[in-house]
């Protein structure tokens, strides 16, 4: 990656690391500087528990810094209100666990974010690119991350991941600065509000346990009644993780509902059966899952959405020949591929045979794509 060297000034490294220790000082602290976009980031346990453990928030406005227990950010009324404000700009960077934490920590989907990883990428340097790597390529700065896995949920934060913490938001702004002015040379400054609007739109409707089943791809070639009862497992999975607060995977594994999804048992003997299905789980839990498999004998499934298949040899071919045409509309306009056409979504377009009616597809998307459009639908029609 080759960017040019940037011009940007970037906030200094604080001497002293302030604290914000009461809920009615951060209210003040975050309408200090009305208009100035407020950059964001946290830190967080996620190990043995399904829902992520808060263990720091950490804001910027301008020049000014600070550290924020998660006690504090929670009963700050401004702060809920300003995370869920379309009209306060929020900078963040591979914003989806900070999303996710703060629809399960505080049950917020925050408005008006946006995504700098997304708008790196958009400007052309690179997709999915790391933070300490984009700072150290734009400001000629390397972060320090030697303390990235450390506990930060016990107290005191030694003085590393106090100032590993400020750096993490200290050069958001700056950086912002220079995407923006990257896509306004191509005319992409509001495709960077549109796709992060979409990218956490789409994560926030993601949470719907009804429809995590048909993340399950390995569950395709079961027959409608197997992944309804496939559907249901996953729900009670859900529910239950949620209940207990384990990780999915710790009370029942994808292989093995999808494995109890085909079998269909009956009785506790036949879930016993099934290889991979521990003991422990057949004795806490084996009586709900017999009864959900008996509840699918019966159900309709005339509406039910089928897990995606794998693509056919030939839909493969077709595949990459279509691929080439969103390959010349990213090179033309030096955005990634997989930013501007991920396979799941081309492998989608392939299987329902258009564009026609995928929202994806609109948007800033029409402008990079209006060169081949033409070709695109001739080749989806022959």
């Amino acid at each position: 990656m080759t960017l040019p060297a940037t011009a940007i000034d970037v906030p200094p490294a604080p001497e002293i690391i302030t604290w914000i220790s009461q809920p009615e000082a951060l209210n003040e602290w975050l309408d200090s500087a009305p208009g100035v976009p407020l950059v964001l980031d946290t830190e967080f346990e996620r190990i043995n528990t399904f829902y992520p453990i808060p263990g720091l928030v950490q804001l910027g406005l301008g020049d000014s810094f600070c550290l924020v227990d998660p006690g504090v950010a929670e009963k700050s009324t401004r702060f809920r209100e300003v995370l869920a404000d379309p009209s306060v700009t929020k900078l963040l960077y591979a914003m989806s666990e900070d999303l996710e934490l703060f629809r399960d920590w505080l049950g917020i989907n925050p408005k008006g974010v946006v995504d700098l990883q997304i708008g790196a990428a958009m400007a052309g340097a690179g997709f999915s690119l790391g933070y300490a790597r984009l700072v150290e390529t734009l400001f000629g700065e390397a972060l320090d991350k030697s303390v990235t896995r450390s506990d930060w949920i016990s107290r005191p934060l030694s003085e590393a991941q106090q100032r590993y913490a400020i750096e993490d938001i200290r050069f958001l702004a700056p950086m912002h600065e220079w995407v923006v002015g990257h896509l306004r040379e191509r005319d992409l400054e509001a495709a960077l509000i549109e796709e992060s609007t979409r990218f956490a739109d789409e994560l926030a409707g993601q949470d719907n346990p009804h429809h995590h089943y048909l993340r399950l791809r390995g569950g395709w070639a079961l027959t409608a009644e197997q992944q309804l009862v496939l559907k249901e497992l996953v729900v009670w999975r859900e529910l239950e993780s949620r209940e207990r607060d384990r990780p999915r995977g710790r009370v029942l594994a994808d292989p093995l509902l999808i494995a109890i999804a085909e079998r269909m048992p009956t009785t506790l003997s036949e879930l016993s059966d099934i290889q991979g299905v521990p003991g422990g789980v057949v004795r806490r839990y084996g009586e709900a899952l017999l009864k959900l498999v008996e509840d699918g004998l019966d159900a309709d499934t005339s509406g039910l959405e089928r897990i995606a298949p794998p693509l056919t040899r030939d839909q493969q071919d077709y595949f990459k020949g279509l691929k080439r045409f969103f390959r010349k509309a990213a090179e033309a306009a030096d955005i990634p591929i997989e930013l501007l056409a991920p396979r799941k979504r081309l492998e989608k377009v392939v299987q329902e045979g258009s564009l026609t009616g995928s929202p994806f597809f609109a948007g800033w998307r029409t402008k990079i794509l209006a060169s081949v459009m033409n070709d695109i639908e001739d080749y989806l029609q022959s």
